[in-house]
């Protein structure tokens, strides 16, 4: 796929999402009040978690401590009865009270606007980092998680074996217009129509410009 081809899918794609659900971090980021602090939360909780449940968790949690000065105030075991049954919940209930203070002591309590100083904070990769720059901050970042890694490389407007490879090939090639939506397109995309097992072909309005790379079983 090339570049005015992806335009053409873009485009389609950006009216077909509109059905369906936003993905859980851009929805807890709408009723943010604080959302660059708010993003970063989610999207820790979200790391191999399902949308349903990082969502409830998100909530639970933001109702109880909605700055870093009240998160870090709770104990591990507080977070961790507000965040269960997310992925990994001890883990990411002790980087949250990490990254709290990390954030008190060092940033005066605000989330950091810089890629490389985000990526410092315990727990923190360049997904969530990125999503943190493009949805908290609405600065320019390409976040790619397993849905923008799969499905670039199924258009072919990439072939590369990492979500990290996949970031640096499209800071080269993505046009930077689409930098800060093309996570959210996606993201949406891959959790309700083109899904990682079998995805449904036979009901996609962009399978005409889809070359399908890698696929081996579809619906």
């Amino acid at each position: 796929m090339n570049t005015s081809t992806l335009e053409v899918v873009l485009r389609r794609l950006k009216r077909e999402i509109k059905r369906w659900k936003t993905p859980a971090v851009g929805a807890i980021a709408v009723r943010a009040t604080n959302r660059p602090f708010e993003t970063l939360v989610s999207t820790v909780l979200s790391l191999r978690t399902r949308d349903k449940v990082t969502e409830a968790a998100s909530n639970r949690l933001l109702r109880s401590a909605p700055t870093p000065e009240i998160l870090a105030s709770l104990s591990r075991g507080e977070i961790e009865k507000l965040i269960y049954p997310v992925g990994f919940y001890r883990v990411k209930a002790e980087n949250l009270r990490r990254i709290c203070r990390i954030l008190l002591e060092e940033y005066g309590g605000k989330v950091p606007r810089v890629l490389d100083e985000l990526l410092r904070l315990p727990g923190v990769g360049r997904k969530t980092a990125n999503l943190v720059m493009t949805i908290g901050y609405g600065d320019y970042g390409i976040c790619v998680d397993t849905h923008v890694h799969r499905i670039s490389n199924l258009w072919g407007y990439v072939k590369t074996r990492t979500p990290d490879e996949t970031e640096i090939a499209l800071r080269k090639k993505l046009p930077k217009k689409h930098w800060k939506s093309f996570n959210d397109i996606l993201v949406t995309f891959g959790q309700n129509l083109c899904v990682p097992v079998s995805p449904w072909c036979s009901k996609c309005t962009i399978s005409e410009y889809c070359p399908q790379i890698g696929l081996k079983r579809r619906r």
